[in-house]
Parts: C-alpha cells; structure tokens; sequence
C-alpha cells in the first residue's frame, strides 16, 4: 500500500481518494487531480489539512480548482472513510454452517429462474403426474416429493416430462377425408389451438409447411401441405370456415404470426383470440414469454427444441420444409398440444393478476390491428433517402475535419480506441474518466455528455455520432429492408416486449427515428403515402403523458390549466419563478418544459442540471418550485412509492401492472430505479393503454364504414395513416373523436391532426 499510494500511513489513503475522488462509490474529489497529482501532494502535505495549510505553494490551474472545490474535497474525505462506529452486535452462533431450508431456496430457484441449480437437486422417486398441467400456479415449480433420507439432504425435485414420458395422441392428416373429419370436430368446439410451421420467420415471404391443431389434452392433429403453393392454398382455404367462426375461440401462442400466415393464403382469422404469450406478458411483464419456457414453468414438461428438428443457425441450418414428416408431426402437434394446456395453466393466474379485462378488452383484439397495420406497410421514397444520404455523407466528412483540426492530430473518429487517447491523454479532458473492461478510456455516449462543457471537441464528436447513427441505422439501411413484392416497408409490432406496455417495433424498429433535430426529421420525409391518389395523414396525442399525471395525482391547477387548454409549460414556469404569465420567457418555459417531463420519470436535481446545462442549485431551486406549486403531483409520486412497496407492483388506469421486485431493495441505486419506476410506469402504461384502445376504436370503426383508408404506422403516441383523398375528412373525424374519446381520464385528451405529401409535412 505504501509503494502503491506513495503514503507512510494506511489513513492518508482516505486524503487520496478524497482528493482524486472514486467514480465507482460517487466520491467527486477535486476536479483536475487524479490519482497520480494526489498521491504526490498527499506524499509532500501528509493530509488534506496538510496541504490547505500550505496552499499557498500551489499555482495556476490546481490551485484555483482547490480553493474552489475545497468544501467538496472536505466532505469526499468524509465519504472516503468507512465509518467504525456502526452499532452493529457481533452474534458468533449465526456464522455456524447450518442445512439449507430447501423448500424456500427452491421456491427462490423458481422465482428467479435458476433451473439449472434446480436441476442440480437429485430426483428421488416421484410418481409420474397424470396431466402435465398439474403444477398450475405462476409461481409452482416441479413437484417436490421425498422420502425418509438423512436430516442433512435435500429434498429431491421432479424432473420436467418430456416427450418420451408422456402419453400422446398424435395424427398426420393427409387425405381430403381426413381433412374433412378434422374439420368437422373443429367446427363443434368451443376452443382450439392451432399452430403455423413454416419456412421462415418473415411472415412476408415464408411459406406454410403445415397446420397443427388441438382440442384434447395430449392429442394433436398435424395437417401437412404440399410444397406447391397453389395446392397448399387449396388446402388451408379448406379450414376457412372454422377459422372464420366467430364463436369458436382461437388459442394460440403469438397467434399474430399465424394469423399473418393465413392471411397469405387467403384465410381470415375471426372471432375471440386467447395468446398465451401475451396473457403471460400481462402477468409478468418483465419475464420471458416464450413457449419452451412457459411450458417448464406452468406444465413441467420440457418440449422438443427447434434445434433438434433443423439443427443451429448458420449455412447448415435447415428449414421446416427439411424435416422428415414424423418427426414434422411430433413437433407441430407437441406445440399445439402444449399450448393447449398451457391455456388452462396460466387463466388462473390471468384472473388473479387482475388483467383479465385489459387482455380479453384491449391486447386480443389490437392483435387483428397490428397484423393489419404489418400487412399494409408504409411506401418509402428511396431517391429521396439517396439524395439524403449523400447530404450527410458531406456533412459527416465536414465534421471529421473540424474534429482532427481541434485534435492536433490525424487519427481514425471512428475508433473509441483511439479517440480516447485523444481525449483523455493528449487533451486531458478529464483525469479521472473511467476505463472499460478491455483496459480502454470510456468514450460512451453518456460518459461525452457529461464532459461537453470542457472543450468543444465532445460536442462534434457526438455530433458526428449522431449523424453517423443516422446514416447507417437509417438512411442506408432502410432502402434495403423494402419488400420487392410489396416495395414497402412492413415492420413488425410487439405487444410482450415493453414492460410498460408500450407497443415496439423491430426488423425494422421504426419507433426509434430520431426526431428532435433538423436532421433527425429530415428522415420523415422519405415516408411517403401509397399513391398519388392517397395523402398522409398524421395523429398525435398533445401532452398525454402529462394529462395522465394530472389525472392521477389529480392535482387541481394541473386540472384546471388542463382543461382551460391553457400552456402547461408556460403556467409551470409562471408559477415556479413566481411571476405573472405574461412576464415568462422562452428559456424559463423551456426549463419548465424540461422540468415538467423529467418530473415523470423521476429526475433528480443532477439529471435536471445536467439536461439544462444549469448549476445543480438552479435545478434543484426548479424541482422544489416545481413541487411547491404543484403540491397533488408531490403527493401522487409518494404514494405510488408506497403503494409499491407494500403491494409489490403498481398498476395503470386500466389495470396494467408493473410489478416492482427490487423496490425494497437494501441497494439504494437498484431501490431508487425501482422509485422511479414506481412514478412512471402508470404514467406510461396508461398512455399505452389509451392509444391502444383508440387503435381498435379506430380500425372497427375504418371496416364498418367500408372505408380504403389505412392505419399503417403507431409510434409512441402517434397514429399514421395512408388516406384516401376523397376520404380525407371523414378519416380526420372518425381519428380524432376516437383518439380523444378512447377513455375517459377526467381531463380532457387532445390530438394534432395534419395531412401532407408525406410523414414530415403531416406531422
């Protein structure tokens, strides 16, 4: 320690780190010193006293930064120390090694997902279970069942079945009167299951191989099609009417990708859905949804993986078409069997999480929305993109300059490598920055925000960032996603991704286009209506997260400015600079606009300061004013913490949950995350809730008036639309009433409706 600090004494330890700081425990120490300035000045003054007693030796920039930071370095030395003194009772007979309570740690192996240290606990004998959904409950993990052994064993948990141990009924159906009597057991069901495999994950270009379906408990029935598309179609049409039944509920796990499929055939799904998928999502939100996992957790049972039927990803992989038909059978019928049962397993549970309605109201029949709305797609102007691309190709050429110049040097931008040495060793941007597990200097993102008042290098830097980001991610990529046989683009929605319950997009992730500069919006320009016949109409909530934070803390001059449809933001800066309305300024209505959102997600004063570019005492000035004035959203964020804490999720105004695991957490940073959460995930939950109803409001009322126009884009909380000229007013009336009378919250929902030649003018 001595070699290593440069020190005489193991205390003068705490002087250094109080000096230098220690980013990993939010010690600041002194701006300007890092680890080596402050070993030597401990190493010369011997303490931190020491050194202040002789300040007046030091000159220019170190100085001036200890006289200034002074009280800061103090009190780094004080959080430095580790404190002795804690009142804490040394009780020597509770570190005796003592027999695990195994019920309770296997109950924790469930909750956590740790099967493997489940697995590691020896079967002993168990009797097979008669149905494989014996274990219903969310929360039930394989059966326990022991017998007399030692007081030190544990208790032995069941393996998971499989298909070797389960009785099974499993029928290839390849006749037209095979067909036709499935068909005609289908139509007399209350429920079935049924299940696509097909050649691909792209429901815009796969194939269908075949056709599952289950009605009994271990007993499935595999309708096989032929490779000719022609003969196939013929065949999935001859399922129409049970398909179209709207009595008949159709059960399904991510049924939004079978019901693509049989679209591409020519085969319309009706009637109530029940995916069990996206049941499972509304109960757990924040865990895994996928079938082979569902099954160990709710049926014990450990299903044939699709790697077994067509081997890994890569060159050699196969495709479903591949398989050999038993073997196609056991596995199409083994999931619809399962998914079967897993129906009955979770509907307890579904019940119980209070989110039956939501599911059965709002999540099943947005699905019949958004397979639509991907079926559609949305027309591109690629020569527009190009033209972009170019434009930004210079811009980013331009940038690099400009970088290298304030560098001093020529080096590669791109390179985190070398640009951390340009930063942090050439330029000594700051000495203590953080390095990353390869031993690099952090160049993140969120590492170059912090430093962007040091020198004016970071701001290009991430300016070159962004743009590149742009251009990669975006404006080059985008073309190429394009369908050839559609030439547009179809994205993908996720109802079972978000844990707020805000819907997301991926291949591609069209929620993510930037939008809050110049060039970021440039980007919506290439969206582009069907046809010169058609225009593009864009909808988008006003405020609706900040209505919703009214509604629920019911905050009374919220309300009031709400419903005067007076500016929030301007009312919010009056208000905290406690001046008239009139006297507000376009920088103290941005700060309270700043304020106003980040309040939602829990801001801290650093956060404020740091996104206002503002000393911390301003922001925090900003977050008192701000709850001073509105005294109900103080009271509404308290309580939700609380509620969390003692129910262990919070929940939106149509019943969503977030359920909230860590918010009791003994690590302040994990607790204060889950605060957070606490405040927010109503706000943003309900938010989803609301623009999801408005979706199928609006998609029911589009049919039943037999209108051309088309839903074809949902992106946080706007809705997109490619309308038919001469339907244009009818279509702005139905979006509009819809939008703003999805639910009623108790203050009034507003939305900005436009039309134009494409995404950027509508909006």
């Amino acid at each position: 320690v001595q070699e290593n600090f440069m020190i005489e004494e193991p205390w003068q330890v705490i002087d250094v780190l109080g000096l230098m700081g220690d980013a990993s425990d939010n010690i600041p120490g002194c701006p300007g010193i890092g680890p080596k300035t402050a070993m030597k000045l401990i190493s010369t003054y011997k303490s931190i006293d020491g050194l202040y007693e002789n300040i007046g030796d030091l000159k220019g920039k170190m100085k001036e930064n200890l006289v200034e930071f002074e009280a800061q370095v103090r009190l780094s030395r004080i959080l430095a120390k580790i404190i002795l003194d804690v009142p804490v009772e040394f009780e020597e007979d509770k570190l005796i090694m003592e027999e695990p309570n195994w019920k309770k740690l296997n109950e924790l192996f469930s909750d956590l997902e740790f099967r493997q240290l489940m697995r590691r606990q020896e079967a002993k004998t168990t009797p097979a279970a008669d149905s494989l959904f014996e274990q219903g409950s969310l929360f039930a993990i394989p059966a326990v069942s022991t017998v007399p052994t030692m007081e030190t064993e544990a208790p032995a948990i069941k393996n998971l079945e499989n298909f070797s141990t389960v009785q099974h009924q499993y029928y290839l159906v390849e006749t037209a009167a095979q067909r036709a009597s499935l068909r005609a057991e289908l139509s007399v069901q209350k429920e079935f299951c049924f299940d696509t495999e097909t050649t691909g994950l792209d429901t815009q270009t796969a194939e269908l191989v075949c056709l599952s379906f289950s009605f009994r408990s271990h007993e499935a029935y595999c309708v096989t099609l032929p490779e000719d598309r022609e003969k196939a179609t013929e065949i999935v049409r001859e399922f129409r009417f049970v398909f179209g039944d709207e009595k008949i509920v159709k059960i399904g796990q991510n049924i939004k990708f079978d019901l693509a499929m049989l679209l591409n055939y020519g085969v319309e799904l009706k009637g109530p859905l029940f995916d069990t998928m996206i049941a499972h999502y509304l109960i757990q939100p924040e865990m895994r949804h996928n079938l082979d996992y569902l099954c160990e957790l709710y049926v014990g049972y450990e299903k044939i993986t699709t790697e077994t039927l067509i081997g890994k990803k890569g060159v050699a992989q196969l495709n479903m078409r591949q398989v050999e038909v038993e073997k196609l059978r056991d596995y199409a019928c083994e999931d619809a069997d399962l998914t079967l049962q897993l129906k009955v397993a979770i509907e307890n549970d579904l019940e119980k999480s209070g989110t039956r309605k939501l599911f059965d109201e709002v999540e099943m029949p947005l699905i019949y929305v958004l397979a639509d709305m991907e079926r559609t797609g949305v027309k591109l102007n690629t020569t527009e993109l190009s033209l972009y691309a170019e434009v930004l190709r210079q811009q980013l050429t331009g940038i690099e300059k400009e970088i290298i110049e304030l560098a001093g040097e020529e080096f590669n931008v791109s390179s985190p490598k070398q640009l951390g040495v340009i930063l942090f060793e050439k330029l000594n941007i700051d000495p203590n920055v953080k390095m990353t597990k390869t031993k690099q200097y952090s160049t993140a993102e969120e590492t170059l925000e912090k430093l962007q008042d040091r020198h004016p290098i970071i701001a290009k830097i991430l300016e070159f960032r962004g743009l590149k980001k742009l251009l990669n991610t975006y404006v080059e990529a985008l073309p190429l996603l394009i369908n050839p046989q559609t030439g547009k683009l179809h994205t993908n929605y996720n109802q079972a991704i978000a844990a707020t319950g805000r819907l997301s997009s991926t291949n591609p992730n069209l929620q993510n286009i930037p939008i809050r500069d110049e060039n970021g919006r440039e980007l919506r320009k290439a969206f582009i209506p069907s046809n010169a016949a058609h225009t593009f109409l864009s909808a988008d909530y006003s405020q609706i997260e900040l209505r919703i934070m009214a509604a629920l803390s019911q905050d009374r001059q919220m309300i009031e400015a709400f419903a005067n449809n007076e500016d929030i933001h301007s009312i919010t800066a009056s208000k905290i600079y406690k001046i008239p309305l009139s006297e507000v300024t376009s920088d103290m209505r941005r700060k309270a606009k700043t304020a106003n959102f980040g309040i939602i997600y829990g801001i801290s004063a650093f956060g404020l300061a740091t996104r206002l570019n503002i000393p911390r005492t301003e922001a925090k000035q900003l977050i008192d004013g701000y709850f001073e004035n509105f005294q109900g959203v103080k009271a509404y964020m308290d309580k939700s913490i609380e509620k969390a804490r003692s129910m262990g999720y919070v929940e939106t105004i149509m019943g969503r949950r977030r359920i909230l695991n860590d918010i009791n957490s003994a690590n302040s940073m994990v607790r204060g995350m889950a605060e957070r959460n606490a405040i927010n995930a109503p706000i943003q939950g309900s938010a989803a809730d609301i623009i999801k109803v408005a979706m199928i409001n609006i998609w029911k009322e589009l049919r039943q008036q037999k209108l051309e126009s088309k839903m074809i884009l949902q992106v946080h909380d706007e809705l997109n639309f490619d309308v038919l000229i001469p339907e244009l007013e009818q279509v702005k009336s139905i979006v509009k009433h819809e939008m703003e009378h999805a639910v009623n919250i108790g203050v009034p929902l507003t939305v900005e409706i436009n039309a134009g030649d494409n995404w950027l003018d509508a909006h």
